[in-house]
């Protein structure tokens, strides 16, 4: 199919994407607990954040529905009855990578646009878009394991699988033989570069010593 006639299917999964991807999770255990997500610790909408404030069981909750959030995302675009299943994918992908960075439901709530740093959202989209191909999960997955033991550094580890995702995605497509989209990169690409931008801020304090570690007070 050609791209240009797929695009209003996109969009289509682009916003339903957006929409699943928006929903504030970790907003919303917080006030389940009495507590604004963008108030307590780092002030991140995230599962790392409600670790430090909440404990390990409802950060494990706020993981789990933002994977889940990603996973829904491109499932819901596939299951579209026209345009092109992958440009669809990594439509709706990106889209909920957005929507958890910049919800448009927190903003009716707080009248901010804000949100999440995307990761592990982008990790639930990752996971389906790339299912096929098991070693574009598991190495991306060991390189975060390795470098949250060895430095406890969750930003970290997060940069360092991102880019490890990136450089076997680039691999794979460059294998004529996989049969694997050119947009497979640029979904990888872009969602690498949403989730370094959202990092902004913990690369300036990886760079001064200043970020905080796993274990440390929020």
């Amino acid at each position: 199919m050609d791209i240009a006639q797929g695009l209003p299917n996109a969009l289509l999964a682009a916003l339903i994407g957006y929409a699943l991807g928006s929903f504030p999770s970790a907003y919303m255990i917080g006030k389940l607990n009495g507590i604004d997500i963008f108030k307590v610790g780092s002030g991140n909408m995230g599962a790392t954040n409600v670790l430090r404030t909440l404990g390990f069981k409802w950060a494990a909750i706020v993981l789990l529905i933002d994977v889940l959030k990603g996973v829904l995302a491109v499932l819901a675009a596939r299951s579209l009855l026209a345009g092109d299943v992958t440009l669809n994918s990594i439509s709706a992908g990106i889209a909920a990578v957005v929507g958890h960075s910049w919800s448009l439901p927190v903003r009716l709530i707080t009248g901010k646009l804000r949100g999440g740093k995307g990761a592990a959202t982008a990790g639930g989209t990752w996971l389906v878009i790339f299912f096929p191909w098991a070693h574009l999960i598991l190495v991306p997955l060991s390189v975060m394991f390795a470098v949250v033991i060895a430095t406890r550094y969750v930003s970290l580890a997060v940069l360092a699988t991102a880019t490890t995702g990136l450089l076997v995605v680039i691999d794979l497509v460059a294998q004529n033989s996989t049969n694997a989209s050119p947009l497979y990169f640029i979904y990888a690409f872009v969602v690498v570069a949403l989730i370094y931008y959202r990092h902004r801020e913990n690369i300036q304090r990886l760079r001064e010593g200043r970020e905080r570690r796993i274990g440390d007070p929020a």
